[in-house]
């Protein structure tokens, strides 16, 4: 079982039986169990746009209640590729290891069908960088962007209710990742 912490009220993982989902009305931070865990923290209170966001009082601490969480059970952390989480939690960059086995992945959730490019950070506890399943690799350029820049309006911005929604493929790799990861310390 793996069981998926701060998902989506619509999320895809709860078309997998093998998922112990955890959403907003059945509040993650009630999970005290030790199945390996993938962790959607709320991303707004440390994005690149973090200084418009209104985050809830106290939801920029669940990121941090995550982390040790996906230390104690092992599992994944998914974040946005530029979020200030990391320097702040000194979670390790790519090509680092940090004191509990914990590495970092960054990768496009485009190569798991996702509209816009969605660069993203995993921090990964549990598993060896050589035992993650196979990362499909999609070149070319998105058919979106998450949000209009000067350089990208030649493309459609996505709908604003699918740049939060983990695609079905990459939910399906997180969940197989996260049952590879252990808490056992044999990292």
């Amino acid at each position: 079982m793996v069981a998926v912490l701060f998902a989506h009220e619509q999320s895809n993982y709860k078309n997998f039986d093998e998922c112990d989902v955890w959403d907003i009305k059945r509040n993650a931070l009630n999970y005290c169990g030790n199945d390996s865990v993938i962790a959607h923290p709320p991303c707004r209170a440390w994005s690149q746009l973090r200084h418009f966001a209104k985050p809830r009082p106290g939801e920029k601490d669940l990121a941090i209640w995550a982390i040790k969480t996906v230390r104690r059970c092992g599992g994944v952390l998914e974040h946005p590729n530029k979020s200030s989480l990391w320097p702040v939690a000194k979670l390790p960059e790519p090509g680092q290891v940090d004191e509990f086995g914990g590495w970092t992945l960054v990768v496009s959730q485009h190569w798991w069908g996702h509209l816009a490019e969605k660069m993203t950070r995993l921090y990964i506890v549990g598993c060896k960088q050589n035992d993650v399943p196979a990362i499909p690799i999609r070149l070319g350029e998105a058919t979106h962007v998450q949000t209009y820049s000067h350089k990208c309006r030649r493309r459609p911005q996505m709908p604003h209710k699918l740049r939060e929604h983990t695609p079905p493929a990459f939910a399906k790799w997180l969940v197989d990742l996260a049952a590879k990861c252990s808490s056992d310390g044999d990292v």
